[in-house]
């Protein structure tokens, strides 16, 4: 079973999209903010990290920076979750070495397709 880190401070949206990804058959490990998912990720090393942009204490560029200076995480699959349907924003987190972008609103199938991707599975 392959575990994703879900890095996201919206409770509703942590909630709803931990379902759809446990129905799915993942292990959901859940971080309400960018700081508490830095750290859970050096801890648990997940299969796939799927994070917000936009959040407390370490927004998910500061997460991602930081995670791919370290050699233990770097090579983890890394997916930017957000509501932001800027460019720049997209180009930004892609070149920092994001694998994926999934816009807020999303489709279940498009959030589970981009998993798969990632994970190539």
């Amino acid at each position: 079973m392959k575990t994703v880190l879900l890095i996201e401070d919206n409770h509703d949206i942590r909630e709803n999209t931990s379902e759809i990804l446990e129905l799915e058959g993942y292990n959901v490990v859940i971080a309400a903010n960018g700081k508490i998912g830095l750290s859970m990720a050096k801890d648990i090393l997940p299969d796939i990290i799927l994070s917000d942009i936009m959040m407390p204490e370490a927004d998910g560029y500061q997460v991602l920076g930081e995670l791919k200076t370290d050699s233990v995480t770097s090579k983890i699959p890394f997916i930017f979750f957000t509501a932001s349907t800027e460019r720049k924003d997209i180009e930004n987190g892609l070149n920092m070495g994001a694998k994926g972008y999934i816009q807020k609103p999303f489709h279940d199938e498009v959030l589970l397709d981009e998993i798969k991707r990632c994970l190539c599975i």
